[in-house]
């Protein structure tokens, strides 16, 4: 009778932790989609310390930036959350539309490219262990082609839901096109969600990446994105743009994760016939399945 007392018990306990891990999953997926709608956004970064020992360094400026984004629910399963993020600025009688970066949440997934300077993402396989219970975050470029990603638990305490991880990506837009001196930003990503909406707080190192070198901190940034919900309506532009476009861009990510399930280090081009990916990408005329691909293909080095 004992036993059959303490089996009775495993299994309620089993029972009860099953159970348990269920509801967490439903609240972060919660927390996820929270992150989907309209919003009034501030971008705010600004470089805190320097560890240069060059005399002329020059941190970069400030930059603050202001407009409204609607973040689209593409897909909505149990395991796979995928927001594509649109800017709306300007006039809002007419609005100047610009496809922007794209988040996907996956959860206990054990496949990674991981930014390792120089346009090449390591692919990194993690075992079954090392994330149970966790989502990872993918982020991807305007044109869908990998940015950095990264594993870690939704946290829901206190009444607040964040989600915090550190990974290396490539420089961010504002960077690489003013800046030389480095090759790898380090990132520290915070995403809090609320009623009022989600913030993205970020804590970078701006890293010097040499192979066979330790890696070196040049200086380090503040980031600090405010996302303020406001009725959809506002992003109504936005949303319209992807009503019209979306076709297009679910064979461009289709594409990509062919590319991505190669389960091989990634290197892409900086510019092919002189012109960046997304330019190509970005081209009306480029719209069927078999251009779209090609244009890719042409981007993969291996």
């Amino acid at each position: 009778m004992k036993k059959i007392a303490f089996v009775t018990v495993i299994l309620l306990s089993f029972s009860l932790s099953a159970q348990s891990k269920k509801n967490k999953k439903q609240q972060d997926i919660q927390s996820i989609k929270n992150m989907c709608g309209c919003y009034e956004v501030t971008f705010n970064f600004a470089e805190t310390f320097n560890y240069s020992k060059d005399s002329l360094y020059k941190p970069s400026k400030t930059k603050v930036d202001k407009g409204l984004e609607w973040a689209q629910l593409v897909t909505d399963t149990n395991d796979k959350i995928v927001i594509q993020h649109i800017l709306q600025v300007g006039n809002p009688a007419k609005p100047m539309i610009v496809k922007h970066w794209r988040q996907d949440w996956l959860y206990e997934n054990t496949d990674f490219y991981l930014y390792d300077g120089d346009n090449n993402w390591a692919f990194t396989k993690k075992p079954k262990t090392e994330v149970e219970g966790q989502w990872t975050q993918k982020v991807y470029q305007v044109d869908d082609s990998p940015r950095y990603e990264g594993s870690a638990t939704w946290v829901h305490v206190d009444g607040k839901s964040y989600w915090e991880n550190t990974t290396p990506a490539p420089l961010p837009r504002r960077e690489y096109t003013t800046r030389g001196d480095y090759n790898v930003t380090l990132r520290g990503n915070r995403h809090e969600t609320s009623d009022a909406g989600w913030i993205h707080d970020q804590d970078n190192a701006k890293i010097i990446r040499k192979e066979g070198q330790a890696d070196v901190i040049l200086a380090m940034e503040k980031g600090y994105n405010t996302y303020v919900k406001v009725p959809d309506e506002r992003c109504k532009g936005a949303s319209d743009w992807w009503q019209e476009h979306h076709d297009k861009w679910t064979t461009v990510r289709s594409k990509w994760d062919e590319v991505f399930k190669r389960n091989t280090d990634l290197t892409l081009k900086e510019k092919v016939d002189n012109k960046v990916l997304y330019k190509h990408l970005f081209d009306d005329e480029i719209s069927k399945e078999q251009e779209i691909s090609e244009v890719i293909e042409s981007f993969v080095q291996n």
